[in-house]
C-alpha cells in the first residue's frame, strides 16, 4: 500500500489532521496497529513535516481532553443495550 514508513506516517497524518478521528479509528481505516499509528504520528512525523505533525498534534490533544466523555458515553450505550435485551426477554 505504501512504499515507505514515512509515506505512510504522512498519510495517516494528513487523514488525522483532516477528519480529527482517533487513533484507533485511524488504525481501522489503514490497517495497522494502534501503537504503529501512533509511533507514526509522534515520531516518525516530526521529521517528516513539521507542520503536520504539529496540526495533528493539536488534534491528539483535542481527543485526548475529550476520551473521558467518550467513554462514559460508550458504557451508557452499553448498559442501555442491556436494559432493552432484558426488557425484550421479558
Amino acid at each position: 500500500m505504501f512504499e515507505t514508513v514515512g509515506e505512510r506516517a504522512a498519510e495517516i497524518g494528513k487523514y488525522i489532521s483532516q477528519t480529527g478521528c482517533t487513533v484507533r479509528k485511524a488504525a481501522d481505516i489503514f490497517g495497522v496497529s494502534k501503537s504503529t499509528v501512533h509511533k507514526d504520528i509522534t515520531s516518525r512525523l516530526k521529521d517528516i513535516d513539521l507542520e503536520l505533525f504539529e496540526a495533528v498534534e493539536r488534534v491528539m490533544q483535542k481527543n485526548k481532553a475529550e476520551r473521558h466523555i467518550r467513554g462514559g458515553l460508550a458504557t451508557k450505550r452499553k448498559y442501555e443495550l442491556k436494559r432493552k435485551s432484558l426488557e425484550n426477554k421479558n
